[in-house]
């Protein structure tokens, strides 16, 4: 069924409003009912062909016209293009449509582009303040040294350690930022069958001495005493349960424990870190991953670390196409929990 916005109709309508007006006007002024007749089946014909001519010719055709050209920026199809024309019943609600979606997208562009915006701006703060701190703390004690305390034993040693200290935490950061460039333009994974608690044993004895330091005690579930195997890159996973341990370790309480777990979902293999720390506050949970994100950041930059680490854990699991997610109590602890493919 056509349209009433289509050519004809509106031709149509037009022409029998200016036939009933002659046809009135002549039936008036002659009184008689057969020329007014004829009047308005002459009018309407001649006024019909006119009307639907000049709709078509200045109005219908020429949006057509602009719709083709939305749509061929739209796809590059030729086909598409024939197609378009046999279906193209009413361009005007064709156009209304497609100036609408636009609307939609443009705005969502606009909020994409706003975010990315402050995104940029927070990240580059961010990246400034991180590389001054050790910067300054380099410089500090270089200039101290070269001002006259190099030749003091008391004190040369000690700003040589501390330069150092900080040089190394300038080089940490460099890396991580490297890391994270590479994971964003980096698409292939080398995917194998790997063993979960296997591997979760490798980076425990890589742990070890700062779980020590801090008399922090890492266990397994009973029940994941077993072989877990999952699809994924080794290296990756890997570089994912050291950061996630490091951070459980740093964040947990001295004397405290750290709790790793696997769990079967199916299809995926959920695998939870968990410390008795001080957790985290809600409000800090949906931020977490986040480059450069701190919820206590002169405490978390005295513990040391990048600030990069859950977001490269996030980009690892990702590029999985799995999810990772956390849970958090404060004066309890907190979870961070990934998934991958089982194996």
């Amino acid at each position: 069924m056509r349209k009433v916005s289509s050519p004809k109709y509106i031709a149509l309508i037009a022409s029998l409003v200016a036939a009933l007006i002659s046809s009135i006007s002549i039936g008036v002024f002659t009184q008689e009912f057969i020329p007014a007749i004829l009047n308005f089946i002459v009018v309407l014909t001649l006024c019909f062909f006119i009307f639907n001519y000049l709709v078509r010719e200045f109005i219908y055709d020429k949006i057509k016209l602009i719709y083709r050209s939305i749509y061929r920026f739209k796809t590059h199809d030729p086909k598409e293009l024939k197609a378009l024309d046999k279906k193209l019943n009413d361009p005007i609600e064709a156009v209304s449509k497609e100036v609408l979606s636009w609307m939609v997208e443009n705005r969502k562009e606009v909020a994409e582009l706003k975010e990315q915006e402050n995104y940029r701006r927070d990240f580059l703060g961010n990246v400034s303040h991180e590389l001054k701190t050790p910067i300054h703390n380099i410089q500090g004690y270089i200039h101290t040294l070269l001002d006259g305390a190099l030749n003091d034993e008391s004190v040369n040693q000690l700003f040589l350690s501390k330069a150092a200290k900080s040089s190394d935490r300038l080089v940490e950061l460099v890396n991580d930022l490297t890391r994270i460039g590479h994971l964003e333009g980096e698409s292939s994974l080398t995917i194998e069958k790997i063993d979960l608690v296997k591997l979760a044993h490798e980076v425990l004895e890589m742990v070890e001495q700062q779980a020590q330091e801090k008399e922090i005690k890492i266990k397994f579930k009973k029940q994941n005493a077993r072989i877990v195997t999952v699809q994924a890159d080794r290296a990756r996973i890997r570089q994912v349960m050291v950061n996630l341990m490091v951070n459980a370790i740093k964040y947990g309480k001295k004397g405290g424990k750290v709790t790793v777990g696997f769990y079967d979902l199916d299809q995926n293999i959920l695998t939870e870190i968990t410390d008795n720390g001080e957790g985290i506050a809600e409000e800090h949970l949906s931020r977490l991953f986040e480059r450069f994100y701190r919820t206590d950041r002169g405490r978390s930059r005295n513990e040391g670390g990048s600030g990069l680490g859950l977001a490269i854990v996030k980009h690892i699991i990702e590029a999985h196409k799995q999810t990772i997610n956390v849970r958090s109590t404060v004066g309890v602890g907190s979870t961070f929990g990934f998934t991958l493919k089982k194996g």
